[in-house]
């Protein structure tokens, strides 16, 4: 994949479903960008896989254990030699340090499971189900110093269903996550979203509320 267009990293922990959704996205031309590398915290992250098969290029960030605190510096370091456009966090696993938001806070993606400003942290579905929520899903926004209090930008929203668990949550959400990442990167590459003053402007408007996609019936 040898787009042009905006350089895109993205950062992923585990399965990398996401990631596929913004490979396709960039095949399809749903995003006009490239992803110029592929980075993980553990060597065996199926997103590196999926990367490779993709044909892109990628990175395992590793740290000896007693300089875990300065795993950022390492990552910053790559980055910085990547030079992206955007950095997206697709199940990326690690909190990030002051002086990762300080270097990229401004072009930096996250896709959190919850209905942000509810349930940030971990074990959004199960804390949704033993709240009584009525509605769950996911959120894109922009990345802060503060835990998955950033600006936000996109929603997937769905209605809990009295059968509903937190696995079949996750995989009702999981459907939401895969349109909702590559609309907000889609948007950010074509220079239609962006991060001014604090504020999300789409389409050089502010963004008071974020976008709501719903689960179709």
């Amino acid at each position: 994949m040898r787009r042009a267009g905006p350089k895109i990293c993205v950062l992923a922990s585990g399965q990398g479903t996401n990631l596929q959704a913004i490979i396709d996205a960039v095949e399809d031309g749903a995003i006009e960008g490239r992803i110029a590398l592929v980075a993980s915290d553990r060597a065996q992250a199926v997103a590196l896989e999926r990367a490779r098969r993709a044909g892109l290029p990628t990175a395992h960030i590793r740290v000896a254990p007693t300089r875990a605190p300065h795993y950022d510096d390492a990552l910053i370091a790559k980055l910085r030699h990547t030079a992206p456009d955007l950095i997206v966090l697709a199940g990326y696993m690690r909190i990030l340090s002051p002086n990762f938001i300080a270097a990229f806070g401004d072009r930096c993606l996250n896709l959190h499971p919850s209905l942000l400003p509810k349930h940030k942290g971990l074990e959004t579905h199960q804390r949704a189900l033993d709240a009584g929520d009525r509605y769950h899903g996911a959120t894109v926004h922009f990345v802060t110093a503060e835990l998955d209090a950033g600006p936000r930008v996109i929603q997937y929203k769905l209605e809990i269903v009295p059968n509903d668990t937190a696995d079949s949550l996750s995989a009702r959400i999981h459907v939401g996550e895969h349109i909702i990442l590559p609309r907000a990167v889609g948007w950010f590459c074509a220079g239609r979203l962006r991060l001014v003053g604090g504020h999300v402007m789409l389409d050089g408007t502010p963004l008071v509320e974020p976008v709501v996609v719903e689960e179709s019936p």
